[in-house]
């Protein structure tokens, strides 16, 4: 077979059942993918010695510097990482309790922030209004300065019915903060499809708000997946900001053992927790990122 030739050529089949000539890889083809395989197993092996290389170098410069054996009792001392780290870790947990409660709270809110920026008739006008003073109001305030007014400040009123548990009100200044965070993000979304699929939606006759529930929102929602995860990324690691009003939660149980030893291992430990749950979600959003950009692009269906 020439160079000229179909990349593929036509052989007889066997399968009675089967309709058509069945069809195998020219010699072409598959000397072109076996070079193709070597040139990715060529990159592998140069990225993995380049990085155990300077990953050494990092390793042996660190720990022959004259400092090393400081820092070393100071921040990595395995005595004090096993002692702090089952009350770091029980701390952790209400970390994440934490972030499991706030986090459906704020897509709800979040979401009918949107929706009510959405509206359009003038009657609505007021509940516009309203959403857009929320949004600028609490994404201009420091989530840590709105967990103090909050946690200090509902107390001190002395209201009847109201929370005094700190974990509760920690959860309630979260849910103001990022809620105007993820308002933004459903209103970007919403406003990203196309006007051309609500007209096509009219023009079937669905209301404003069959459009909204089956046309509009799907799509949005799908888009903004990925920034919504980024903001929940930082959401996890912004539940450590509660330890000002007192909860034992893991920056609290570090700041005790940091306190009673000297020694501020277990800040590191509390990191590594924090670390381990957030890197898997940032590695799934650009995962998510890419996949949407195949999309867009046409290099993929999936």
């Amino acid at each position: 077979m020439t160079d000229g030739q179909s990349a593929a050529s036509p052989v007889p089949s066997e399968d009675a059942e089967q309709v058509g000539p069945a069809w195998v890889k020219s010699e072409r083809q598959l000397r072109r993918e076996a070079e193709l395989r070597g040139r990715a197993r060529r990159s592998v092996s140069v990225a993995t010695a380049s990085t155990i290389v300077v990953v050494v170098a990092l390793v042996v410069g660190i720990t022959s510097s004259p400092g090393w054996p400081r820092v070393q009792e100071t921040f990595f001392s395995p005595e004090a990482f096993v002692k702090a780290l089952p009350d770091v870790l029980r701390g952790f947990l209400l970390n994440i309790e934490m972030f499991l409660i706030a986090e459906p709270l704020i897509l709800v809110l979040g979401l009918v922030v949107a929706l009510v920026r959405g509206l359009r008739a003038p009657v609505f006008f007021p509940l516009r209004a309203l959403a857009v003073l929320y949004t600028d109001v609490f994404r201009g305030i420091p989530t840590i300065l709105l967990i103090y007014l909050v946690g200090f400040g509902i107390p001190a009123l002395q209201l009847q019915g109201a929370p005094g548990d700190p974990v509760t009100l920690g959860i309630i200044a979260l849910v103001l903060s990022y809620g105007a965070y993820v308002a933004e993000v459903f209103r970007s979304g919403i406003e990203s499809v196309h006007p051309s699929q609500r007209a096509a939606a009219r023009s079937l006759a669905l209301t404003q708000g069959q459009t909204m529930r089956h046309v509009v929102l799907p799509q949005a929602v799908r888009r903004v997946i990925p920034p919504l995860l980024n903001d929940f990324a930082s959401l996890q690691k912004d539940t450590a900001l509660v330890a000002g009003l007192g909860p034992l939660e893991a920056l609290r149980q570090a700041q005790i053992h940091a306190q009673s030893d000297f020694n501020y291992t277990p800040y590191l430990v509390a990191a590594l927790l924090f670390i381990a749950l957030t890197v898997p979600m940032a590695r799934f959003t650009d995962h998510l990122a890419a996949r949407a950009a195949r999309r867009r692009t046409g290099g993929s269906t999936a």
